[in-house]
């Protein structure tokens, strides 16, 4: 995955200039393919129908652990589908009504995904504790056989994700690699509810996988929340990136410093900066913004340098 790099300079007007960069070209040697749709097709089939086949035997055997996983597994296609989204966003070409993409599809769709799984964990967990008081025989053998499946097809899936260097993907795999972990939990619940009779094992084993989704579904939601509203990304810190303009050579004064979120991946900043008279210029302005790449790894960046000075107290108050 790269990007192109560009900038522009409008000299023509006087006192401003304009630097606008999307980011720069990632070279490499790599053996990965040059996209993974075909493994997320082949991985959200996979997953869909083992999502349906071990639904259908935990409402069949009565077994919430299985149902349990069948959730967890749910958020895996649903995990899938929200990356092939953000990979297939990222290719397409900014419109005359959308100038920015449709980057944002992306954390809407993470959003949807966290808000409903809480929900349906909800749901589970309030069944689990009812079972913990009248505890029910499940057949442990379909638990076990159910569950081994999901190792296999968890396991398959992120096999072929393990090559990408990508965040998005990587991100995959290693969804997808802890779920098939997950899968062995169940197993394990499974053999030790047959081998010893513990009826009250399966809503235990519900309530830890659900304990799990909760977890790492949490982390989803506040952050997904976060994007929506402009957040700074996590992984950004904003006084870091004003004390790197600041100390750019001729600064006076950084003013309307503004980062966020235009997907999952791309983040932009704007900013206004204020410098001595004389300075500036096509060099000044290229040596910003591979430095904000650089440090921070923000690839789309908009400058507008200004000669004059900002009136007393006006930077203050249009900054964060």
């Amino acid at each position: 995955m790269s990007a192109h790099d560009h900038d522009h300079d409008h000299s023509d007007v006087p006192g401003h200039d304009h630097a606008h960069d999307p980011g720069h070209a990632a070279h490499g040697h790599s053996h990965a393919p040059a996209n993974f749709d075909r493994a997320f097709a082949v991985g959200i089939v996979l997953n869909s129908a083992f999502v349906a086949v071990e639904a259908f035997y935990g409402w069949r055997v009565d077994s919430l652990a299985l149902l349990a996983d069948a959730g967890h597994n749910l958020s895996d296609v649903a995990a899938l589908v929200l990356a092939w989204v953000a990979a297939l966003a990222g290719r397409r070409r900014p419109t005359p009504r959308y100038s920015y993409g449709f980057k944002r599809a992306s954390i809407l769709a993470a959003f949807t995904n966290a808000l409903l799984l809480l929900v349906a964990m909800g749901s589970l967990t309030w069944e689990a504790v009812g079972r913990l008081r009248a505890p029910v025989a499940t057949d442990g053998l379909t638990v076990i056989a159910v569950a081994a499946v999901g190792i296999l097809v968890n396991g398959a899936t992120a096999l072929m994700f393990m090559r990408g260097r990508d965040l998005n993907i990587r991100g995959a795999y290693l969804h997808m690699a802890a779920d098939a972990l997950v899968s062995a939990g169940v197993v394990v619940a499974g053999a030790l509810t047959l081998a010893f009779g513990w009826t009250w094992l399966d809503p235990v084993a519900s309530l830890v996988i659900a304990a799990v989704i909760v977890w790492g579904t949490w982390s989803l939601m506040r952050q997904s929340t976060h994007l929506l509203f402009d957040g700074v990304p996590e992984h950004i810190a904003l006084p870091a990136v004003r004390e790197y303009l600041a100390s750019l050579p001729g600064v006076a004064q950084v003013c309307d410093l503004h980062v966020w979120a235009m997907g999952t991946e791309q983040v932009a900043l704007t900013a206004h900066l204020v410098v001595h008279e004389g300075q500036g210029g096509d060099a000044f302005l290229s040596r910003a913004t591979d430095g904000l790449q650089g440090r921070f790894g923000i690839a789309h960046v908009t400058l507008q340098v200004m000669a004059a000075a900002l009136p007393q107290g006006a930077c203050s108050a249009t900054s964060p």
